[in-house]
């Protein structure tokens, strides 16, 4: 299977090494704008820095997208309609619309996409879904991922923020978490946040807050924070509370704010119910290298048993309109109907 990875960045970067390993792939082109440190093991592979020149010149099999957010949508359907499958990093697109052409264009192509929910591939957060479900809900769910970033760190995240919040581009993971366990409809949103820095755009916001309701009573609550200014305390909070009791990530040795595996590390699990409480400790997880060779893993897998992805596409479309709506809700002041979002 042909591979062509656009984007080496930290993501695209560990999706080429997963390639790099994998049996059944082989990287045809990586694709970065300007040039690029790359790792000894993939420096042999064709460069390019025009996305539109690789795609034609090697006719990839699977197209895998770790660009900035604003190109995903373009590259995700230009790759579709060029006969590619698409795995693309969350977030799927820019607007509720774009990421809907997208989808639309793999379903009218019969095209597999996949979209980067890395935590959909770590057993440490299955089981943590799953203990939560077992309660019943309805739920609240407490989540927040706040990184205190300096440095080259900190230029990434103001690069980010050029088309992207934190609240959108973190907060689809732990959104998507939300919907999974309650797997009710979210029907309202309202979001705050602040610009904490002359370092970004006057309309951008480093630290942003939303509050969603669903359909069935559930309430959800999350937060992303990105800068020097950041506090490191309780910057990783991850709770689900039911009327039947609560489960928690317990482990605090996480390391700083924005270590990349920290992000994704559990360690342990604390099932509290009335009748009392059970730890759950999860040893040897997955790193971050290994979730990416996963991920890579099931989109080649998807392609090769034409697996159905209909619920999976709703799924990150669903989680994209509730951050998109918690954005919304901070630019306007308002409250958002997530009928109301295009």
């Amino acid at each position: 299977m042909k591979v062509l990875i656009a984007g080496l960045g930290n993501m695209g970067r560990s999706h080429a090494l997963a390639h790099h390993g994998h049996p059944e792939t082989d990287i045809v082109a990586l694709v970065n704008r300007s040039a690029v440190d790359l790792p000894e093991v993939l420096q042999g592979y064709p460069f390019y820095k025009d996305f539109a020149t690789a795609l034609a010149q090697t006719q990839p099999d699977l197209v895998v997208i770790a660009t900035y957010t604003d190109t995903h949508a373009d590259y995700a359907v230009a790759a579709m309609e060029a006969g590619a499958h698409v795995f693309v990093e969350k977030p799927l697109a820019m607007t509720a619309a774009e990421a809907e052409r997208v989808t639309q264009t793999a379903q009218r192509l019969n095209r597999k996409l996949g979209v980067g929910y890395i935590l959909r591939h770590h057993p440490s957060w299955m089981r943590l879904i799953a203990e939560a479900r077992e309660l019943g809900g309805p739920y609240v769910f407490r989540l927040n991922l706040n990184q205190q970033s300096t440095g080259e760190t900190w230029d990434t995240h103001k690069a980010l923020m050029q088309t992207t919040s934190p609240l959108v581009d973190c907060g689809v993971h732990y959104v998507d978490v939300m919907c999974q366990i309650t797997d009710a409809k979210p029907v309202r949103v309202h979001g705050m946040g602040l610009r904490l820095s002359d370092e970004i755009a006057a309309d951008m916001y480093n630290y942003g807050q939303l509050q969603v309701i669903f359909d069935d009573g559930s309430v959800g609550w999350y937060e992303a924070g990105w800068g020097p200014m950041m506090s490191e305390t309780a910057f990783f909070v991850k709770d689900v509370v039911s009327p039947n009791g609560a489960v928690s990530i317990t482990d605090g040795n996480k390391g700083a704010s924005d270590d990349v595996d920290g992000h994704t590390k559990v360690g342990g699990l604390l099932v509290h119910r009335t009748d009392g409480d059970r730890v759950i400790d999860l040893p040897d997880e997955p790193g971050h290298q290994e979730l990416c060779n996963a991920e890579q893993a099931w989109i080649v897998d998807a392609i090769k048993t034409d697996a159905d992805m209909t619920r999976h596409m709703t799924d990150a479309v669903q989680s994209l309109r509730i951050c998109l709506a918690a954005d919304e809700s901070i630019r306007t002041g308002h409250v958002i109907a997530l009928g109301d979002l295009k």
